[in-house]
């Protein structure tokens, strides 16, 4: 069972990681965009980068959170709380992203149709490493988000938050290998429905809301 190495609540993880991983961003964008112009061998280094990028990201969020639970461990909770807020306030900023979008009949996915300039799989991973590691909010995000299933008794500090990034880069990896195989056909797709993403962006954001409220109202009740 995954809850002996110290993560709650694993089932409603994994849902949330679902609606992570769908949700259109910089980095899938890119890699559909350049996979459906350059083809799987470029798409797969730039999904390379996004990898190596996002296990940076969350070595850090786990090591500064580790450090406030070792140091302040009655702060901790009053700390889930707030992340659960800022994740509520991110599906809010989803919603309301998406419902412009959608007035304006303009897709959040328009990115995955713009030309890209010819470059080689080893130009392509060092941009897709820096697209992820020049997003300083996903730092406050993953530790948000991380904080809500780690059992702050388990013995092991950093074990629990290697789990989750595990998890996180186990699903990252498939829909980035959909997005590959398929980036052509999907890019034709948001051409053809450019609200397609806005309301897909919608229901994640509505997910996280729901899914924030459940974690706020959890964390107090501890």
């Amino acid at each position: 069972m995954i809850e002996n190495f110290g993560v709650i609540n694993y089932t409603t993880y994994l849902l949330g990681v679902i609606m992570i991983v769908l949700l259109p961003g910089p980095n899938s964008l890119y890699v559909l965009a350049l996979s459906a112009q350059q083809g799987v061998r470029n798409g797969w280094a730039a999904a390379c980068g996004i990898f190596v990028g996002d296990a940076i990201l969350m070595l850090l969020t786990a090591l500064g959170a580790v450090a406030i639970l070792t140091a302040y461990p009655a702060l901790f909770m009053t700390i889930k709380i707030i992340g659960a807020i800022y994740l509520g306030y991110i599906g809010l900023r989803l919603v309301r992203d998406a419902w412009i979008n959608w007035r304006r009949h303009e897709s959040m996915s328009e990115a995955a149709m713009q030309p890209i300039k010819k470059t080689s799989p080893r130009n392509a991973f060092a941009k897709a490493l820096l697209i992820s590691l020049l997003n300083p909010k996903a730092i406050l995000f993953f530790f948000s988000f991380f904080v809500q299933f780690v059992d702050p008794s388990y013995p092991s500090r950093l074990l629990p938050f290697l789990v989750l990034a595990v998890t996180v880069q186990f699903f990252s990896a498939l829909y980035l290998g959909v997005l590959i195989y398929s980036g052509a056909k999907l890019a034709d797709a948001f051409r053809r429905r450019k609200k397609i993403s806005s309301v897909s962006s919608a229901g994640v954001g509505a997910g996280f809301m729901a899914f924030a409220v459940k974690l706020a109202l959890a964390s107090a009740g501890q």
